[in-house]
């Protein structure tokens, strides 16, 4: 596609660097991304990809705003309380690029309704706060032959991978859920607000990459964050023979 003047100036840092030039703007203008979850994680993600030029972004999420959100949802105001988060994220992103179509989904993915959901999207952020829904994420983008990139916060800790076909998925690092209640969630635990954004800013890098195609991915590794001591540890993960959902398939 020929990108307009206007385009040429909102994305000329972009253009510059010989990774991306006017044929990779062209790829985040043509591509279409789906960020579950418009919270702490989602609302970086959300941010960057729009502000990227990402031309079709999905935003899934069931909850409404609360004030309690706003010390780490940077993506949302004060005037959206009471508001579903989606449609607070429309306008968010549309005051930011108007390049950018939203599709706003307001409603939980559960097992009836994700292969439905996930199916037009070439890639998929997942920015959730509950097992169940990452490990049906990963079931889902696994049987549907899409990327997933994924992140998790807690507290001062955050993890960071990417689970394509072919490579290991999340099945493969924690076979099944923890048992209900043994693990908090960050509102019975809490979470510094600026993890959140580092973790997805960092998503929304993962998320650019592969739709570009260049640099080093993350399939096959997982990033353990500690912002406490501000480390970082890539540890490498392998396909588990066992996993239930892909130790059929063929490496």
């Amino acid at each position: 596609m020929d990108l307009s003047e206007p385009q040429i100036a909102r994305y000329s840092r972009h253009i510059l660097l010989p990774e991306v030039g006017g044929v990779g703007q062209a790829k985040l203008l043509n591509a279409k991304v789906l960020v579950v979850g418009a919270g702490g994680l989602g609302s970086p993600v959300l941010l960057y990809l729009a502000a990227a030029g990402v031309g079709q972004i999905g935003i899934i999420d069931d909850d409404l705003l609360d004030l309690s959100n706003l010390q780490r949802q940077v993506l949302h105001r004060m005037d959206g309380i009471g508001q579903p988060k989606v449609d607070s994220a429309v306008k968010a992103i549309a005051a930011l690029n108007d390049d950018v179509v939203v599709t706003p989904l307001q409603m939980r993915l559960t097992a009836d309704n994700a292969e439905q959901i996930l199916a037009p999207w070439d890639i998929v952020a997942d920015g959730s706060d509950n097992f169940e829904t990452r490990f049906l994420l990963n079931d889902v983008c696994r049987k549907l032959g899409k990327t997933l990139v994924s992140a998790a916060i807690l507290r001062f800790d955050g993890q960071l991978a990417t689970f394509k076909p072919g490579g290991p998925c999340y099945r493969c690092i924690y076979p099944a859920p923890p048992p209900l209640g043994q693990i908090p969630t960050c509102s019975q635990a809490g979470v510094l607000g600026a993890v959140a954004g580092m973790l997805g800013t960092m998503q929304a890098n993962e998320v650019l990459k592969e739709i570009l195609g260049i640099g080093e991915g993350m399939s096959g590794k997982l990033l353990i964050v500690d912002a406490l001591t501000m480390t970082f540890r890539s540890v490498k993960v392998r396909k588990d023979p066992h996993c239930p959902v892909c130790g059929h398939e063929q490496s």
